[in-house]
């Protein structure tokens, strides 16, 4: 992909996935919101209790949080935390003998997740703006990492594999779910901007 492509396509990923944390109940490219939370599986016990700044604008592609072990004492990485519902559910799990760092490169995205983190009080779970190309954190400190849905919509993605090898301790633990092509773009799909870097 040619590096103005990159940067355009980057651009309008930021842009779009920041208007759905400025304007949650707008239209959007894709399904976002708690009723899109739960029709993937997030559980209502979850849902009920983590503050609507980390939900109304949800845009994950899976409940990982849910599916991954996440242990409790682990440090875990959030990668593309969005307004921070994964995150908010592995603090839970870790409980206050972990800690949860949630990385995402939308400042309006990150806006609500701390608006969330605050009013719930969590005191295990911190955020921070970044790019998965280059983690804002010290090598072999990452016990389990989650991403949910970055991988398309970055151009840039082996150095985001890089980038989880080196903050992952040994023996740590990558969950991922993403959207993933069955067959070919028909030629009209790939004539138009899609999301799929």
């Amino acid at each position: 992909m040619p590096e103005d492509d990159k940067v355009q396509l980057r651009q309008g990923v930021h842009d779009a996935y920041s208007k759905v944390a400025l304007q949650p109940n707008g239209e959007h490219p894709f399904p976002t919101g708690s009723d899109f939370a739960a029709q993937i599986g997030y559980p209502s016990d979850f849902l009920d209790i983590i503050p609507q700044n980390a939900i109304q604008s949800f845009a994950g592609v899976s409940n990982v949080s849910i599916f991954a072990d996440i242990p409790t004492g682990a440090s875990v990485l959030d990668l593309g935390c969005g307004t921070g519902l994964d995150s908010h559910i592995a603090a839970q799990k870790v409980t206050n003998e972990g800690r949860v760092i949630g990385v995402d490169f939308s400042q309006a995205m990150l806006n609500q997740a701390q608006s969330a983190t605050h009013e719930s009080n969590t005191s295990n779970l911190s955020f921070v703006q970044a790019g998965g190309e280059k983690l804002p954190l010290a090598d072999q400190t990452i016990d389990i990492a989650l991403i949910n849905g970055i991988f398309n919509l970055n151009p840039m993605r082996d150095m985001i594999f890089q980038e989880l090898a080196r903050v992952l301790r040994r023996g740590g633990l990558v969950f991922a779910a993403e959207i993933i092509l069955s067959e070919p773009l028909a030629d009209d799909e790939r004539s138009q901007a899609n999301w799929f870097a």
